[in-house]
């Protein structure tokens, strides 16, 4: 069968990058960094420069994504751009970044499912490489969080930042679900019931229930994973990496908890990069691919929940 497997990877991080500290200080915030950390685990995030926008880090992941895979963006088939937060209402950023590039074949569009976007553009990236209708496909997950901010909401405001990363996909013939490389499973869930606990409001500013959030998270995230292990066949212990959306270093520990894997294989970069949303996954992945922990033929597996509620998970052979 044909299957989509990763050929790079690649991050974009703002030069700004702001402590606990300096936010509270800036922000005249109501909080500690000691609380903040104890809480969510962050102890900085990065936010990008007034005139930046989610296009531009979008570009320079892509490609630094496409020099980690040694090709031209000639070769490139497809972008799909996950962002919550695009440049304008209209036309979709996925088509500025398509410009950006000097790409000019192919199609290109944008996804939005908040924290899950990254999971859901890698799912229907990989379906349109499994048909036959792109070859090689850029899948990015780029956040400007910090323009929806309320800096007068500390239940919010202290937990997002700013940032890009980026995949690159190809075809391949390979086995099935014992194959050497590439995405062996997806799965997508969404229930809009639970719209209201975390949404933008009236004025475009995060609004969010947290508790009722982080409960559901725990529950969604664990059942997908036993949803994941049952269709494979794989046991927790064949996972050699748990890279997860990066919202609360809690939730984190308990989906690693779960598949009883040491901290050690558990890529976190919450501490810097605070929630990037659909940016948080594909730049944990890029952070650990660049250092050498994740090795080709590891078996990976992502998972995210976001807003509406929207989650997922993806399993692949790195």
């Amino acid at each position: 069968m044909i299957r989509s497997i990763f050929l790079g990877c690649g991050a974009y991080l703002p030069a700004t990058c702001v402590t606990n500290e300096a936010l509270i200080a800036q922000k005249g915030i109501d909080s500690t960094s000691a609380w903040i950390e104890r809480r969510t685990g962050i102890k900085e995030r990065h936010f990008a420069a007034p005139d930046e926008k989610t296009s531009d880090m979008a570009t320079q992941a892509a490609k630094n994504a496409l020099a980690h895979a040694g090709l031209s963006i000639d070769a490139i088939d497809l972008i799909i751009l996950a962002t919550t937060t695009p440049d304008d209402v209209m036309p979709s950023t996925a088509a500025r970044v398509q410009a950006n590039l000097n790409m000019t074949r192919g199609f290109a569009f944008d996804i939005q499912a908040v924290c899950s976007g990254f999971v859901y553009a890698l799912t229907v990236a990989d379906n349109f490489i499994r048909t036959g209708q792109a070859h090689h496909a850029l899948v990015i997950g780029a956040d400007k969080f910090s323009k929806l901010l309320d800096w007068e909401d500390r239940s919010t405001c202290l937990l997002f930042g700013d940032g890009a990363g980026a995949v690159v996909l190809g075809a391949k013939e390979e086995k099935g679900i014992t194959a050497d490389q590439g995405i062996l499973l997806t799965a997508l869930h969404s229930d809009g019931r639970h719209y209201d606990l975390l949404k933008t409001d009236e004025r475009g500013l995060v609004r969010m229930n947290g508790s009722e959030v982080f409960r559901h998270a725990v529950t969604n995230l664990s059942e997908v994973v036993d949803e994941a292990l049952e269709v494979t066949g794989l046991k927790p212990e064949d996972i050699d990496w748990l890279v997860p959306h990066q919202a609360n270093q809690r939730i984190i520990d308990g989906t690693g908890k779960k598949l009883a894997l040491p901290k050690e294989r558990i890529v976190t970069t919450i501490a810097r990069h605070a929630n990037t949303s659909a940016a948080s996954i594909p730049l944990a992945l890029a952070e650990a691919v660049h250092d050498g922990r994740i090795q080709r033929g590891q078996l990976i597996l992502f998972d995210a929940m976001g807003a509406g509620f929207t989650w997922g998970l993806a399993v692949a052979r790195w």
